[in-house]
């Protein structure tokens, strides 16, 4: 099943980070997004501001749906986008998933 396809489910802050290996392997299903010290990271760039806060609005949505949130900034049109899984300190299948659910927003 697709990453996008799938749900977070409630992740605890014993549950342990990803191993190398299951991160290289989701990672590869995430064309447009770097692994960068335990996080997932990418940057979208959009015409102007207002469809930069419109795609905003639609990650909120899925965000909330999902119960798992990223981390942005906007920068004009610009927004960087950062996912991971705070509880773990580190990166879980869900931040995987909501990347691939984001990229399908855009």
């Amino acid at each position: 099943m697709a990453l996008a396809d799938r749900r977070c489910v409630p992740c605890e802050g014993g549950t342990p980070k990803l191993p190398p290996a299951a991160i290289g392997a989701l990672a590869a299903e995430l064309p447009g997004w770097e692994v960068r010290d335990e996080r997932l990271v990418r940057t979208f760039k959009f015409k102007d501001f207002r469809a930069a806060m419109a795609f905003l609005g639609r990650v909120a949505d899925v965000a909330e749906n999902e119960g798992h949130h990223p981390d942005f900034c906007v920068h004009y049109r610009v927004v960087d986008m950062t996912v991971w899984t705070h509880a773990i300190g580190g990166l879980s299948e869900n931040d995987f998933i909501l990347a691939a659910k984001i990229d399908r927003l855009v």
